[in-house]
């Protein structure tokens, strides 16, 4: 049992050291920066809009699908990079899949932009 909990020990060691470099980095920030925040640091913002009274305004559907497509590309290229790895063993089979696949993405990323999503005013 007690070889088996020493295989743990390099990453205890690394947790350790990366909490110890955390509380560093965090602690000299906070000693090296200025501490008078002025009224404008210290006022309210969101996304960069002035602020406004009620939290519960209605945002354009337009941010959301931004986002929605951010995160969508930002997935097809999780996939393609464990996809470009393994090329050579998943073969013929998983080429096309994944020729699929991004087939599906651009013909949505198509459809996105021929309504219009992805113009701003």
């Amino acid at each position: 049992m007690p070889s088996l909990l020493a295989e743990y020990l390099p990453i205890v060691i690394f947790m350790a050291i990366a909490a110890g470099l955390a509380v560093a980095f965090i602690g000299g920030s906070w000693l090296a920066g200025r501490q008078r925040p002025d009224p404008e640091k210290l006022s309210p913002y969101e996304c960069g809009f002035d602020t406004f009274s009620d939290a519960r305004r209605e945002f354009d559907v337009r941010f959301y699908l931004v986002a929605l497509l951010f995160i969508i590309f930002d997935l097809e290229v999780a996939f393609l990079f464990p996809w470009a790895i393994s090329l050579k063993e998943v073969g013929a089979f998983g080429f096309w899949s994944m020729i699929v696949f991004l087939g599906v993405l651009t013909v949505g990323f198509a459809y996105e932009w021929g309504k219009g999503a992805l113009e701003w005013e």
